[in-house]
């Protein structure tokens, strides 16, 4: 089964509550959180049954980054 990649443009006001719904829908397998330049910032892999405390570190960098940029992109690998 081949992977399947797709891209979306936000806001750094709107990047934490994308990356939630991503994260809810429940098949992802990575995120990565690039700028505007294309420059990678940080890549998330997540696993099936990646819950609560887990998660909390992975959100608290993704909204220290949502702090610092004005808008990037979120590449998510299914």
């Amino acid at each position: 089964m081949a992977d399947i990649k797709e891209e979306f443009k936000v806001s750094g006001e709107m990047l934490l509550k994308k990356v939630k719904e991503l994260i809810k829908e429940g098949n992802i397998r990575r995120i990565t959180i690039k700028d505007k330049d294309g420059k990678e910032l940080v890549t998330f892999p997540l696993t099936i049954g990646l819950v609560g405390a887990v998660l909390a570190p992975v959100l608290a960098a993704v909204g220290a980054i949502a702090a610092l940029v004005t808008e990037c992109t979120i590449s998510v690998e299914r």
